[in-house]
């Protein structure tokens, strides 16, 4: 457990020395959170939709905004690019399991990203425009949705780039992915503007979990803890097919070029 709470460590200190691109990234957020917010609000201001008014509204897009950084919504190719140039070999020679190690590095990345890409663009939302604000219990309950969407976007990334194993360019697959995880996660609309049939069904795939679960938790859309159960069965799913999957890759390894 101390490998891996220095590896948090280490992915805390890693992303921190990138200052230029953190501030880069949260003005890029900020700039496309304005934009977001005045396309909603002229829905909105007509009358609340699906329980959406104008405060709920801007609240939600300032967490969207923050929370895409924290939780990442793409896929990364940290281990498909080790996979794809054989570096995977010396990570699997490493005493650690490689998959909580990725994890607990991706924790530390995250909490960097709490410090520098959410609290700012909240903070510029609840000054600027009208905000919601939970009670002080719901906080809680929304750090541990939070940590709940990352621990469920790590795991479907990990599992992703297991498939470079077989892929080895793991490309289209993440393309895909990020598509389907913009358009299926609330970051685009909240689920609840989709068509009533529809809304079932996106809350039953794990992208919902992601980032309309923590949003809903801090806007006190109904009691946290259905939202935060599913959350933790999505984490459990993702983690154990990411793991057997790592498990059926390694039983046999060829590096390229040899």
């Amino acid at each position: 457990m101390r490998a891996y709470a220095r590896l948090a460590l280490a992915g805390f200190r890693r992303y921190s020395t990138y200052r230029q691109a953190m501030v880069a990234g949260l003005a890029t957020n900020v700039a496309f959170g304005l934009l977001r917010l005045a396309v909603l609000l002229a829905a909105v201001t007509q009358g609340p939709i699906a329980g959406y008014d104008v405060a709920s509204t801007a609240t939600y897009v300032w967490l969207g905004q923050g929370l895409m950084a924290v939780v990442v919504l793409y896929s990364d190719k940290v281990l498909a690019d080790r996979v794809r140039s054989g570096d995977v070999v010396v990570d699997l020679y490493r005493p650690w399991n490689l998959q909580s190690a990725m994890f607990a590095e991706d924790l530390g990345r995250a909490g960097y990203a709490v410090v520098v890409r959410l609290v700012p663009p909240v903070a510029f939302g609840a000054v600027v425009f009208p905000f919601r604000w939970p009670a002080p219990m719901t906080l809680l309950a929304f750090a541990m949705s939070v940590v709940l969407a990352v621990t469920v976007s790590f795991g479907m990334r990990f599992l992703l780039n297991t498939t470079a194993f077989w892929l080895l360019d793991s490309r289209g697959v993440n393309a895909l992915y990020t598509t389907c995880t913009w358009l299926l996660c609330g970051l685009t609309v909240p689920l609840s503007f989709y068509p009533e049939w529809a809304v079932p069904i996106l809350w039953s795939t794990p992208f919902a979990a992601m980032l309309q679960a923590p949003v809903d938790v801090f806007l006190e859309r109904g009691s946290p803890w259905p939202l935060l159960a599913a959350q933790a069965f999505w984490a459990v799913v993702v983690l154990a097919v990411g793991h057997l999957a790592l498990g059926r890759a390694v039983r046999k390894v060829v590096v390229q070029g040899g």
